[in-house]
């Protein structure tokens, strides 16, 4: 019988060099879109796919993102006293229950891999989810519920993966297919970073995993790979490797990678106009600016 996912892992040690100067303070994972944090997203997400543990591999620097998700005593009394029901049951989402929650400092810089393996212990003999908050993912049903639902029937290790043109593979980790199943396919091996006349296929993999504590001992294992990092690609590629099933799964829903300043702003501009209380200001406004522009050329 397959265990529940019920642990995740939330890779936040990042320095998030492309949004400087904001990040030498502010940790890129509480920058806002809209008016919630990249993080809250990414929580929101696993509590919808039934996460019970939430596991932050972080570093220095990054205690504004552990005290956001602390109780607020005065700022809840404050909105108490003012009678702001509303606001207080936003707050709501941000507090975790104790002992929910977890915190493990990644030392070195050396990957998504590293990154992963530094939680080990937490997990033990458990599969797990890893979301990366940078990969924000609008969906009617989200992501990682839609792969914990799949997993329920295929077990084995899944990755979220979306269609890339050819010349941005390199960018990505990407699948070597086995069989094509639609929503779902099997995978033959993967390779990170690959030139992109040597991708294996235009299937790119993005940051929601679902593995088996197989990949953790494959960690243990694994020497640096691509820029100089161990890569849970190769982690998993072991997986296929050693006779278990790899599954790409095809998500519905539309990702942004909020890594990106291009990518923060384009989510910024969908999630806004998303929110029934800014449409119509917010769209007049876009409208405005894109018919500026054009009288301007």
């Amino acid at each position: 019988m397959k265990r529940k996912v019920t642990k995740a892992i939330f890779p936040v040690a990042g320095l998030g060099t492309r949004f400087l100067p904001a990040t030498k303070s502010v940790p890129k994972e509480i920058m806002t879109l809209v008016d919630r944090p990249l993080i809250q997203y990414a929580i929101d997400e696993a509590r919808a796919a039934g996460i019970k543990e939430f596991i932050f591999v972080t570093s220095r620097g990054k205690g504004a993102l552990e005290d956001y998700f602390d109780i607020a005593p005065t700022l809840e009394a404050s909105l108490r006293k003012a009678g702001k029901t509303e606001l207080l049951e936003t707050l709501k989402n941000t507090n975790m229950e104790s002992g929910a929650i977890a915190y493990i400092r990644q030392h070195k810089a050396l990957g998504l891999g590293h990154a992963v393996w530094c939680a080990r212990r937490l997990i033990s003999n458990e599969p797990f989810a890893v979301i990366l908050p940078d990969d924000v993912i609008a969906a009617e049903k989200p992501c990682l519920q839609q792969m914990v639902e799949a997993y329920e029937e295929t077990g084995g290790c899944m990755v979220a993966a979306m269609e890339v043109p050819k010349e941005k593979a390199s960018a990505y980790g990407v699948l070597d297919i086995k069989e094509d199943m639609g929503a779902m396919v099997a995978v033959n091996g993967m390779v990170e970073k690959p030139k992109a006349d040597e991708a294996p296929s235009n299937l790119a993999v993005i940051g929601r995993y679902i593995l088996t504590p197989h990949v953790l001992r494959n960690l243990n294992k694994i020497k640096l790979g691509a820029g100089g990092e161990v890569q849970l690609t190769d982690a998993i590629a072991r997986e296929i490797m050693q006779g278990r099933k790899v599954f790409g799964y095809r998500f519905r829903g539309q990702r942004f990678d909020c890594g990106s300043k291009a990518g923060f702003l384009q989510a910024t501009v969908a999630f806004g106009l998303a929110r029934e209380e800014l449409r119509d200001e917010f769209s007049q406004y876009l409208t405005e600016m894109v018919s500026l522009q054009k009288a301007a050329q």
